[in-house]
């Protein structure tokens, strides 16, 4: 959650290593996802583009596998270059279920996707590695640093993609009951301020947004919560962070002890945010700011230090800028600016032959967990949410200057501003158009997928995630699909 890492988001946790990058560095006040779930982000962030054009529509379908990302012009540019950890633009490690929450969103039903949100601690007061794989990835980024590229004469570059800070699947089901559990240890757990946790206020069920409603229910969401349940799903979140902030810590270090630092570029992103129970949600699928809101901070040599940009920008931000810090000529077709003139201590004297970065940022989402494609358009103190055709689903207008908790939507009280946000929206993508072809492509996809099943489709669907709703009725269940199709 972006909001983790500037006043007042880091009064609740301890981020040692995020803390020394904001004094040393650039942070971005308001950065954001260009849609709320790991793949699709993650194509965006890899191709510059935003998921309209590169038809990520879901977790498991993203970039194709030979797309140029910013990473391979740079090592045909003769940078050396390394990944390590949780890549995922192409296509995701997602589930059937995924798969199918996601085709079948638009049938009208109501099944949970997810298993309740809960909390779970793990180890003692000295257990520090908790998502032991992303530890894993960590040593062998280090040992990258410290083994190869201290001896190489050419730059390089080097991504790490962790998991954390991210709710794990429920052991107890297995992988297609969902993720849900936020666990730690209580050396983490020491790190988190309970007093300083805000408990979210909640709309109540029957003044929900239709797909606020919708996607509550199949997180599991919408049973009984105590303030005590909220504050641990918050607090357990807060520690994930905090174990996460540890690992750039490991990084920074590793560049210290080789003399690299000073001479290294580090950026710190997410693919998205965590809910973390606002709104009545956790995990992602969502334009609110704690889905939505990703951090980013910048630094290295030349870069401003104690630096703040309020300017709003976003994950497609990445490519442009890698290139222009290899000092490769950006490409003209990107969705996405470089965030050097933001950046540098000293302006550069060339001219730039790009147009100048526009004022919005444009995230939209088209996956599970959410009955509509959803696109929202950030924007001064403004959000605006948009769905579907722009007509069957009412809209929602923030203004968070006054309203950074997204309490009350004021589309009905300011139309001529929610209309010249609307035009906005619509001269950036043909929204309406858009959601209409993820609808196709979600039958063509589920369709095809039943076919392959045969007479059996429906005992799948009985043991996806959504199975304890299913199984219930299932003959319901399987019309609301015949009219749908």
């Amino acid at each position: 959650d972006g909001r983790l890492t500037f006043y007042p988001g880091n009064q609740t946790v301890a981020l040692p290593f995020i803390n020394f990058m904001k004094r040393y560095g650039t942070i971005f006040l308001k950065a954001y996802t260009n849609s709320p779930i790991c793949c699709p982000s993650r194509a965006a962030m890899w191709s510059g583009l935003f998921t309209h054009l590169t038809e990520s529509w879901n977790n498991f379908k993203g970039l194709d596998p030979d797309y140029v990302t910013w990473m391979d012009l740079l090592q045909k540019h003769g940078y050396h270059t390394k990944k390590f950890g949780k890549v995922d633009y192409t296509s995701g490690h997602h589930s059937v279920s995924n798969r199918v929450e996601a085709w079948t969103r638009d049938v009208d039903f109501l099944l949970r996707q997810e298993g309740r949100p809960m909390v779970k601690l793990t180890g003692n007061k000295t257990h520090i590695r908790v998502m032991e794989t992303d530890w894993q990835n960590t040593d062998k980024a280090i040992n990258w640093i410290k083994e190869e590229a201290i001896n190489f004469t050419e730059p390089f570059v080097l991504y790490l993609g962790l998991n954390l800070p991210h709710p794990y699947p429920s052991p107890s089901t297995g992988e297609n009951f969902g993720s849900s559990t936020f666990l730690t240890s209580p050396y983490w757990l020491k790190k988190v301020s309970y007093e300083a946790i805000k408990i979210p206020k909640w709309s109540s069920l029957s003044e929900m947004h239709p797909v606020d409603y919708y996607s509550s229910y199949t997180k599991n969401c919408t049973g009984d919560f105590t303030k005590e349940e909220v504050r641990n799903i918050r607090a357990f979140y807060y520690a994930m962070c905090a174990e996460t902030d540890a690992m750039l810590g490991k990084i920074i270090s590793a560049l210290r002890d080789t003399g690299l630092l000073k001479r290294t570029i580090i950026i710190f992103t997410a693919d998205h945010g965590e809910l973390a129970m606002d709104h009545r949600q956790f995990y992602k699928m969502s334009m609110y700011e704690g889905s939505s809101h990703v951090p980013l901070l910048i630094m290295g040599p030349g870069i401003k230090q104690r630096h703040q940009v309020s300017d709003v920008v976003s994950l497609v931000d990445i490519y442009p800028t890698m290139l222009d810090i290899a000092r490769i000529p950006v490409q003209q077709n990107l969705s996405g600016y470089s965030l050097m003139p933001l950046l540098l201590e000293e302006a550069e004297n060339e001219v730039s032959t790009r147009k100048p970065r526009p004022p919005w940022v444009l995230s939209e989402f088209h996956g599970c967990n959410v009955n509509s494609s959803t696109y929202m358009l950030r924007m001064d103190t403004w959000k605006y949410i948009t769905y579907s055709d722009g007509n069957s689903v009412l809209p929602q207008l923030f203004d968070l200057s006054a309203d950074p908790d997204e309490l009350e939507n004021i589309a009905m009280k300011f139309p001529v501003v929610a209309h010249s946000l609307d035009k906005i929206l619509r001269s950036i993508v043909n929204y309406p158009k858009v959601s209409s072809s993820v609808q196709e492509y979600n039958k063509r996809q589920f369709i095809s997928w039943r076919q392959s099943l045969g007479q059996n489709y429906s005992n799948v669907i009985a043991n996806l995630r959504w199975h304890q709703d299913w199984l219930k009725e299932p003959k319901k269940y399987e019309d609301a699909i015949d009219k749908w199709l």
